[in-house]
């Protein structure tokens, strides 16, 4: 979209490099957003992407559009190293900084999601969580300060199994396939078992699952696990080096890797390589579009890399998880410039931007003036529903890049909510949470 360029008269933000990365001086008249980056540690060929893909937008609107509505963006980065503890140091260092305190915090991570949950509620500050954290929070009405759009985790997995169905011809051809599910043993692993298990009743396959120990860098007794139970399907939960570790033993094994499916996290071009050869066939979720053909990355490479003013390497640019940053940071720009229709155009408090989010609308036609036709799947917000039901597209290697097979496969619902909704409220019974009544 070519937003009408704005022109703000103040002080400029000054860009300082140190232990926690860039970081733009607060001043009056500024909207401050933290970044938790991921640049170290064993997840990092994911994290950086992550990261510079979200400066990047950030970066672009203020290059390009002056800020949002006039008003210019700060931020500063805190390295949490994909840890939980240095996760939870870095938001309490970042969440009172700028003139409003943080607007919203996006956090790349389940565990650090769930760890932050009771501290973000209490200081009405939204997580932005797109695709992470625990599905139960997509319930807002127990949830009111964690955002998942546009799906998560059980959503993704529903859309898995819809996939594979119409690989076999139909999901009733699901019926008496075996299928194992490989996992990082983590939050994040653990996540989609009650889906599958589901799942696995109502189509009638089963499902052996196979924990690998964090960081996932020793499988070779999974994958002699793998051989001997010769499933129809391998769905698989990795990220970060766990996965060309993957694909290697695979390969070693002879299971094929046209017969594994991938998270959204397995889906990394920087993890493909380092696998060669045993990565080819590999298909995985793309839970965003792929590629810079997209307007609005054209727009990034013209506003801010011809300027000299990229985050990272420009090659870098069109990869997945640069898109999955990127994104990431257009919808807190989208939420912000929601809000900013109620409350004006000014620097935002969280409470505010929650308020934004669950008014969060992002319609074909809006997608596509933003230049971001295919680069993310349409889904609404509300009060009640904080994951939108977004769709995802599942896609395969070649050796050099990613060919997409699908278009937008939508999850289930009808099997999602009412489970989201059931350990919703045992959540809230639990720590003794009234839900919020909403329209």
């Amino acid at each position: 979209m070519r937003l009408k360029q704005l022109w703000w008269s103040g002080l400029v933000a000054a860009v300082l490099v140190g232990l926690v990365g860039v970081t733009a001086v607060a001043a009056a008249g500024e909207q401050f957003i933290p970044v938790l980056g991921v640049r170290e540690g064993a997840v990092r060929s994911l994290g950086i992407p992550i990261t510079n893909g979200l400066i990047d937008y950030l970066t672009l609107l203020n290059e390009r559009d002056g800020g949002i509505n006039g008003v210019k963006l700060i931020w500063e980065e805190c390295e949490t190293v994909y840890d939980v503890d240095r996760g939870v140091e870095c938001y309490e260092r970042l969440k009172g900084k700028g003139p409003t305190g943080a607007a919203v915090f996006q956090v790349a991570y389940t565990p650090l999601v769930n760890a932050l949950i009771a501290r973000a509620t209490h200081d009405q500050i939204p997580l932005l969580a797109g695709g992470v954290g625990r599905s139960v929070t997509a319930d807002g009405r127990v949830f009111p300060y964690v955002f998942t759009p546009p799906n998560t985790w059980w959503s993704v997995n529903t859309a898995t199994i819809r996939f594979l169905g119409q690989r076999a011809g139909g999901m009733a051809q699901l019926k008496g396939l075996k299928m194992v599910y490989v996992y990082q043993d983590n939050e994040t692993g653990r996540e989609p078992i009650p889906i599958l298990d589901a799942q696995a009743t109502q189509y009638g396959f089963t499902v052996q699952h196979l924990a690998v120990p964090w960081p996932g860098l020793d499988q070779k007794a999974t994958w002699l696990r793998v051989k001997v139970a010769q499933p129809d399907w391998v769905i698989l939960r990795a990220q970060g080096a766990m996965t060309p570790v993957t694909l290697k033993e695979a390969a070693q094994v002879g299971f094929p890797r046209d017969k594994i499916v991938g998270d959204p996290a397995s889906c990394s071009e920087q993890d493909m390589l380092p696998a060669g050869e045993a990565a080819i066939g590999f298909i995985c979720v793309a839970g965003y579009g792929t590629g810079r053909h997209f307007p609005l990355i054209q727009d990034i490479l013209t506003s801010v890399y011809a300027r000299g003013k990229g985050a990272g390497p420009e090659e870098d640019v069109g990869t997945i998880f640069w898109n999955v940053g990127m994104v990431r940071a257009l919808l807190t720009a989208e939420a912000l410039r929601t809000a900013m229709r109620h409350f004006g155009n000014q620097p935002l408090t969280g409470a505010q931007v929650q308020w934004g989010l669950e008014h969060l609308a992002l319609t074909p036609a809006y997608i596509k003036e933003l230049g971001a036709e295919g680069l993310l799947p349409p889904f609404t917000l509300s009060c009640r529903d904080h994951e939108g039901g977004g769709g995802v597209k599942f896609q395969q290697w070649d050796g050099t890049q990613w060919t997409v097979l699908t278009d937008w496969i939508a999850p289930d619902q009808t099997l999602v909510w009412p489970l989201v909704e059931a350990s919703a409220a045992k959540y809230a019974q639990e720590k003794g949470i009234t839900p919020r009544t909403c329209p």
